[in-house]
């Protein structure tokens, strides 16, 4: 790949990445920003992208009426143009309302469906009027504490209805599923990019369902992020990423991107540079968490870390020569291969 022809990254994050560090455990501990604030943090910390919930658009939306929600997020999106911001997406948050505490699309009771089935075309009008076509489903609760409380064949296809209900409702919109194994649900029914790939192929039009492939959801399952990526392209189908970092399969940390494995990290890179994530305007997204102990001042690090190392890596990566590790490819020689990737990550001849 010629120097000209090598993608040049965006990069994104939601407002909730920058927070007062509660935890299950203890109170927060920082005092909070504002949303403004956030917003003018952005493109200090070398960010042109904002990863919006529905709420974090427009607060309060359960008790407006779609044209005010519209207006409202109108309102929004000329606050980013004037900041020089993009929305890169909108997601639903479905998993906090007491109408959803048994899951949102795929709960028994039917006027909570519905519930969250509206929810869904209130978050695509937000979509709209912040003039991005993609929204993320979190599935956090579709999914059981016990096996009996719920038909799981009967579940899938309710994500089916819901989905459908979502791309019936604007012909535009693409909808990028977001896998996770468990947390807060013991189990959920798509905990995998090839649950989520599968998923929206039972949808009306398949050609608008994608996936959000996170790096902690992956090894949560017990799967590399690297190679939950390369499923997805190869499918064509990864519109975005949450690059984080994860100390083994237990709850979700959202550590700084590359802070426990830096070689995952860096594989991570790799096939994202290698096969042009991002030439067709899609971002480099976070979702990471600042450390308790950070004072507020320097609650932010996480994010300008993550970023940091993403392009050092892919400093890394792009500085390999492609020659020598193919000769080491052909002759099988892998561990001089795994001698050869270690030397660029530790710097050394």
């Amino acid at each position: 790949m010629s120097k000209e022809q090598k993608t040049k990254y965006r990069f994104s994050f939601g407002p909730w990445n920058i927070h007062e560090g509660a935890d299950p455990f203890g109170p927060a501990v920082r005092e909070s920003f504002s949303f403004g604030e956030k917003l003018n943090m952005y493109k200090k910390l070398g960010f042109d992208g904002v990863q919006f919930h529905d709420d974090d658009a427009v607060p309060n939306m359960n008790n407006l009426k779609p044209q005010q929600i519209i207006d409202k997020a109108k309102k929004l999106s000329q606050r980013l143009k004037d900041t020089g911001l993009s929305a890169e997406f909108v997601a639903p948050r479905l998993w906090e309302d007491p109408r959803t505490i048994d899951g949102a699309y795929t709960s028994n009771d039917s006027s909570c469906r519905e519930y969250a089935i509206e929810r869904s075309k209130r978050t695509i009008d937000i979509a709209n009027a912040l003039e991005t076509d993609l929204v993320v489903l979190w599935l956090a609760r579709e999914g059981t504490y016990i096996r009996e409380a719920k038909d799981s064949k009967k579940a899938v296809q309710r994500l089916v209805e819901a989905m459908n209900a979502m791309l019936e409702y604007d012909p535009k919109i693409r909808i990028a599923i977001e896998p996770k194994p468990n947390e807060p649900m013991d189990h959920t029914y798509i905990p995998t990019v090839g649950h989520a790939i599968g998923l929206g192929q039972l949808t009306i039009d398949s050609s608008r369902v994608g996936a959000l492939i996170e790096s902690a959801h992956c090894i949560l399952v017990g799967l590399d992020p690297s190679d939950e990526m390369g499923y997805a392209l190869a499918h064509n189908k990864l519109w975005s990423v949450h690059l984080n970092d994860q100390n083994g399969m237990k709850f979700d940390e959202d550590k700084t991107f590359g802070s426990v494995d830096l070689r995952r990290a860096f594989n991570q890179v790799r096939i994202l540079d290698k096969h042009d994530y991002g030439r067709n305007g899609e971002w480099v997204g976070l979702d990471v968490k600042a450390m308790r102990t950070q004072k507020a001042e320097a609650s932010t690090k996480h994010l300008s870390n993550s970023r940091k190392i993403f392009l050092k890596l892919l400093e890394i990566s792009r500085s390999l020569d492609d020659s020598e590790m193919n000769k080491m490819i052909e002759e099988r020689d892998y561990e001089e291969l795994d001698l050869y990737i270690m030397k660029a990550l530790l710097n050394y001849d």
